[in-house]
C-alpha cells in the first residue's frame, strides 16, 4: 500500500505494541492501523498497560485531506481530544484509521491508546465539540463581565436554578419596578 500522506512511501507492516498489527510508512512514519486488528489485540491482551511516553512538540499533523490507503476515498478527520488539535484520519468504509507520526505516542500520554474504537464514535465527538462550545462561551462572558462579576454571576445563576421559586424570582428581577401594580 502507498502511504496516504507523503504519498511516496510505501506501507510496511509492524507493530506499535506487543502483537498489535499496522503498517508504518518507511518514508513519514506514520502509521495505518485497522479498528478490527486493534480490537482483537484489546481483546487478546485485556491485561497490557501502555507505558506513559513523552512526546516531542514536533508531532506531525497532517491538515490536508487524505485518501484511504485501500478503498481510495477520503477520510473523515476527528478530534482526538479537545485539549489537542490533533486529529485522526478515519476510513469508515474499511475501518482504517491513519495517525501521523508521533500520535499514537500523544494517544499513550493522554490515556486514550486503548481508547481509540471509542474517540471514532459519534457521542465522543459530539462530546469534544460541547467541551469546547463551553469553554469559548465562557471565554466570552469572562471578557465581557470581567472575573469577579462572572464569579458572582455563576454563583447566582447556580443559585437560581437551584431554588423552588426560581420562576418568581425572575419575574421580581425582570420587571421594571418590582413594586408597583403598573406596567
Amino acid at each position: 500500500m502507498n502511504c496516504p500522506k507523503c504519498d511516496h512511501g510505501n506501507l510496511i507492516p509492524s507493530y506499535l505494541e506487543l502483537f498489535f498489527c499496522a503498517h508504518t510508512c518507511n518514508q513519514c512514519g506514520g502509521n495505518w492501523i485497522l479498528i478490527e486488528d486493534y480490537v482483537n489485540w484489546k481483546e487478546q491482551h485485556p491485561e497490557y498497560e501502555f507505558v506513559d511516553v513523552e512526546v516531542n512538540d514536533d508531532i506531525d499533523d497532517s491538515k490536508r485531506a487524505m485518501l484511504c490507503p485501500m478503498s481510495g476515498l477520503i477520510m473523515r478527520k476527528l478530534k482526538i481530544a479537545k485539549e489537542t488539535s490533533h486529529r485522526l484520519d478515519y476510513s469508515a468504509p474499511v475501518g482504517g484509521v491513519w495517525m501521523d507520526k508521533g500520535e499514537w505516542e500523544l494517544l499513550k500520554q493522554a490515556g486514550l491508546a486503548g481508547s481509540i474504537n471509542t474517540i471514532l464514535t459519534e457521542h465522543w465527538q459530539h462530546m469534544i465539540r460541547e467541551q469546547r462550545t463551553e469553554e469559548t462561551f465562557d471565554m466570552l462572558y469572562r471578557a465581557k463581565f470581567g472575573e469577579a462579576d462572572y464569579d458572582k454571576v455563576k454563583e447566582l445563576r447556580a443559585w437560581l436554578i437551584a431554588h423552588p421559586k426560581k420562576a418568581d424570582i425572575r419575574s421580581f428581577l425582570l420587571a421594571n419596578d418590582p413594586y408597583s401594580a403598573k406596567r
